[in-house]
């Protein structure tokens, strides 16, 4: 099952709130569920240069992540499988250790040494 498409990647995040600075609706990311902050980043899980038009909400951090640990050939093969993505040891650590992160926690993500 697909989340792409579900959002706009031409939505602000104001939109996303009312009057009341009460959220009407906050799109969780992709790859670690938690809910998005005041940044959202819409990420390409088939990357553009790969022919992807869909896009998916994500933190920054957790896009970062994955262009750490993937090359885009293997982000293509991946597509929106993110139980595969999860499935790397080094995704896996990390997504457990932002789990209880605010939604704006924000990091330096290592290089990985390729």
């Amino acid at each position: 099952m697909s989340m792409a498409r579900k959002y706009s990647k031409h939505d602000s995040v104001d939109d996303l709130y009312g009057e009341e600075e009460t959220p009407k609706m906050v799109p969780p990311c992709w790859l670690c569920g938690r809910p998005t902050g005041k940044t959202i980043v819409w990420h390409h899980p088939i990357p553009k240069s790969r022919g992807g038009r869909d896009v998916v909400p994500m933190h920054s951090i957790c896009q970062q992540t994955l262009i750490a640990n993937f090359t885009n050939s293997e982000l293509q093969r991946y597509g929106v499988d993110v139980e595969g993505l999860l499935a790397n040891p080094s995704v896996r650590k990390f997504v457990d250790w932002v789990a209880n992160k605010a939604p704006d926690f924000t990091a330096t993500i290592a290089k990985k040494q390729r």
